[in-house]
């Protein structure tokens, strides 16, 4: 998203089932309860990604970026919520790099 005024597409409609930086933020969005699960951010302008990138960092900032440093809830929410979106990604033909 390099133009300010331009609107993302929402996490449905991403490459690669959305597995870009802005889907990751989304997806840890989700997992610090930041947004609703529903949410795809859809419509969403790039200050609005952004701010969003900003309150996730904060809250990595808290476990030192470590999964393994989440509370157990959070790491369970974490492996499900990345899990199903790999999962789905990879259904829709998206392969990891290695």
């Amino acid at each position: 998203m390099s133009e300010p005024s331009k609107k993302y597409v929402g996490m449905d409609n991403d490459l690669n089932g959305g597995m870009t930086d802005i889907g990751k933020i989304i997806r840890d969005a989700r997992v610090f309860g930041l947004i609703p699960e529903s949410e795809t951010c859809e419509g969403w302008l790039g200050q609005g990604i952004e701010s969003l990138w900003i309150k996730v960092d904060a809250e990595w900032e808290k476990y030192g970026f470590l999964v393994g440093n989440l509370p157990e809830d959070i790491r369970q929410r974490f492996m499900r919520i990345h899990g199903e979106a790999v999962e789905k990604a990879k259904a829709a033909g998206w392969e990891a790099d290695c």
